[in-house]
């Protein structure tokens, strides 16, 4: 299935609170629940003012969906085509 990279523009995302982003997380879940098993959130990184998040969905349109759904911009959704790390070099 595929893996997609979200880029959530939010001002701030680096000062939020370690309760604001429980919050975040807990109502992602919530509707990842009611989505169903289709769509998985690996990982978050947040930064200044962003947040990547690691999503694997069967469509971009899923993963657009679930933004809508827990009120979070989905500014740019792009498929991951291949991971790369130090071990590729071996």
């Amino acid at each position: 299935m595929p893996k997609y990279l979200i880029e959530r523009n939010i001002p701030g995302a680096g000062n939020l609170t370690a309760e604001q982003l429980k919050g975040i997380s807990q109502t992602s879940c919530g509707v990842l629940s009611n989505m169903g098993p289709r769509i998985q959130w690996v990982q978050s990184y947040v930064t200044t003012d962003k947040i990547y998040c690691v999503y694997i969905a069967p469509n971009e349109e899923m993963v657009r969906e679930h933004a809508s759904q827990g009120g979070f911009p989905a500014n740019v959704v792009t498929e991951i085509s291949t991971t790369i790390d130090p071990t590729t070099a071996e």
